[in-house]
């Protein structure tokens, strides 16, 4: 005998987003090429090339606001950590100690400072692959996944994808420079860098874009091999994953249009608003006491992203270094949101991050 059931009755798949459609596209889904777009459309334009003096700096408003923008997102990190009592109480050192020790040695050592400001670049690498990766794992575990399989290979994947064409491509000696300022403490072993990455990027443009290859394809090829097993595919992680890694190797590997850091951290500051606030924004409108306001949902939201600016304007206004202090203090804040992320955002906490 067949007992038909109502569609209500029966168990909904999952969806596969993290947040819902809407939100998915606009916040973590379209960013990467919506940023590629933008890039191609400002390229050339006087937004872009034209200086002008602002807080006693040649900016150009592009710029300018790119800057913000990544400042900002670095500092809203702090809402996950000092603003969530709970991750607080679990990690008390590391969110009162460790900043302060870091800002000491900064103030006291010059050689620890251009340190904490070299790695700050490459971690700030790193990071960026690990967050698409988060976002991977994430929309694997919505799916119903098992999020630990698959995991190294995602992990390889995604740091190879932004990484490779960085040290394979145009925009090498734009992140290898910094070690230059070891220069000024007399650290000449690592200001002489840049030069040997110059030397021989040829070689290592070669080995990155042969191993890099054999790797997709053994991606490719275990990604199959688990499908066949029974494991569902996510198709919000398949495109999520295709269009950031075309869009990295495009922007990083030749940076045709001369915006590959606009392209590149517009869409990453992006996405990382979009987690914050998805995780976040409740919590934050019950400290605000806004949780019972007609409209505290909005007003929490201009809250959070108005503080966030404002801080990257902050940064911005003394991006020159003329208060040691101050620079140091962004440094921190940059570091900070580097490895604090590395233990707060964690696929197996995925139900937070929904």
């Amino acid at each position: 005998m067949v007992v038909e059931t109502s569609p209500a009755a029966q168990p909904q798949r999952p969806s596969g987003y993290i947040v819902g459609p809407g939100y998915d596209w606009a916040f973590f889904l379209l960013p990467p090429v919506a940023a590629l777009v933008l890039g191609v459309a400002i390229s050339g334009t006087r937004a872009a090339d034209e200086p002008f003096v602002w807080s006693a700096q040649d900016v150009t408003l592009t710029g300018l606001l790119v800057g913000v923008l990544i400042q900002a997102h670095l500092v809203i990190v702090l809402l996950r950590s000092h603003g969530n009592s709970v991750v607080l109480r679990r990690h008390p050192y590391r969110f009162s100690l460790v900043p302060g020790l870091l800002l000491m040695g900064m103030l006291v050592s010059p050689v620890f400072a251009i340190t904490c400001s070299v790695l700050a670049t490459f971690w700030d690498v790193y990071h960026s692959g690990a967050q698409t990766f988060g976002f991977g794992r994430i929309y694997d575990a919505k799916r119903g996944n098992d999020p630990q399989e698959g995991r190294g290979l995602d992990f390889v994947l995604n740091q190879l994808l932004y990484a490779g064409p960085i040290v394979a491509g145009a925009t090498m000696l734009d992140h290898f420079e910094d070690f230059e300022e070891f220069e000024s403490v007399g650290v000449m072993l690592l200001s002489r860098v840049p030069a040997l990455m110059t030397g021989h990027q040829a070689l290592i443009a070669r080995v990155v874009l042969g191993l890099g290859a054999a790797f997709v394809l053994y991606y490719a090829w275990a990604s199959w091999r688990m499908a066949r097993r029974g494991r569902a595919v996510s198709w919000q992680k398949v495109y999520l994953l295709t269009s950031t890694g075309l869009v990295s190797i495009y922007t990083w590997g030749w940076n045709t249009w001369g915006e590959a850091f606009l392209i590149m951290n517009v869409f990453h500051a992006v996405q990382y608003f979009g987690i914050v606030w998805a995780s976040e924004g409740r919590s934050l409108q019950r400290r605000l006491r806004l949780d019972r306001v007609r409209g505290g949902r909005a007003l929490t939201w201009w809250i959070f992203v108005g503080l966030a600016l404002a801080y990257g304007v902050a940064v911005e206004a003394w991006a020159d270094g003329r208060s040691l202090a101050w620079w140091s203090v962004t440094i921190v804040v940059s570091l900070m949101h580097f490895w604090y992320d590395g233990f707060i955002w964690s696929v197996r906490r995925a139900r937070d991050a929904a």
